[in-house]
């Protein structure tokens, strides 16, 4: 419920925004309801009665069930009269007296997780402008699920890493801890980003029983950085992710070489993976030499 609640709050910032890039006097929409072929309009902007509230809009019906199905914008000059949508909705419609309406879906991965309408009380054309803003107001509530369903899912890896065992276990934990702190920034929900960074903070100073984890405390950007160069990046691509400076990265990796006694980037990596000796088990790089530390 709590999820359900924080996507809504993200349909009504949408609609509050598209009013205002639009002038459109009347805005509403609702998400499609969990394992139901329907939307269930819960947000309004703008209107003068109740009657469109809680109003569940099935797949096919109507402007906005026709903008579910299809998933893409449509829109119609005079709704009441309109030959190009079903009429299943029109006592709500005209008890609210709107005439002009545009119907966005919400795609997120290929599947309608809602609808935003834009709507005039007058029956004349909406353009390409006010058809162009409604698409942007959902795009942005897209982009804001798909951060919300990348952090519910490393959220849900984080506390039950799975079936593993030993350093698979213990490199799937870092990994998760990498990804949780790159994305944290992008969380605009507050509590969600509290709960994520909580679980950083977890992870960070978690070791597997047995996994032969490194217990040399690393710093939580030490483990960002080392898992961004576990995954191929450079530094200044790690930086990029990060949001840090090149020269930040730099001294990051240079600290975690330090703690963990590695003499190249990638025995960093094998020994956060593998424990703090493994590092100095490994063979040094060709051109590497302590003389040129």
């Amino acid at each position: 419920m709590a999820a359900e609640a924080a996507d809504a709050v993200e349909m009504r910032a949408a609609l509050v925004r598209l009013r205002r890039a639009t002038g459109l006097p009347v805005a509403f929409g609702g998400l499609v309801e969990p394992g139901r072929a329907r939307v269930r309009i819960s947000e309004l902007s703008g209107t003068a009665t109740p009657a469109l509230s809680a109003l569940a809009v099935s797949s096919g019906n109507g402007l906005g069930g026709k903008a579910v199905a299809l998933a893409r914008p449509c829109a119609v000059t005079d709704y009441p009269a309109s030959r190009q949508i079903s009429h299943e909705y029109d006592v709500a419609v005209a008890t609210e007296g709107l005439c002009s309406v545009l119907a966005v879906p919400v795609v997120v991965r290929r599947r309608v997780r809602g609808v935003l309408y834009g709507a005039l009380r007058t029956a004349q054309p909406l353009g390409d402008r006010t058809l162009g803003a409604a698409v942007a107001a959902a795009r942005d509530v897209e982009q804001a699920l798909v951060v919300r369903d990348e952090a519910r899912g490393l959220l849900a890896l984080a506390r039950e890493p799975g079936p593993v065992a030993g350093g698979a276990a213990w490199e799937e934990v870092r990994e998760a801890h990498g990804a949780l702190r790159a994305l944290a920034p992008r969380i605009a929900d507050p509590a969600l980003r509290a709960e994520l960074l909580d679980v950083c903070g977890r992870l960070a100073g978690a070791a597997a029983p047995g996994s032969g984890a490194p217990q040399v405390g690393l710093a939580p950007r030490e483990v960002d950085v080392l898992v961004c160069v576990a995954a191929g990046a450079t530094n200044g691509s790690a930086a990029e992710r990060l949001g840090l400076r090149p020269e930040t990265v730099k001294g990051y990796l240079r600290s975690a070489m330090r703690k963990l006694g590695a003499h190249t980037r990638w025995e960093a990596v094998i020994a956060a993976r593998r424990g703090p000796r493994a590092a100095g088990r490994a063979r040094p790089a060709a051109g590497s030499t302590r003389r040129g530390r």
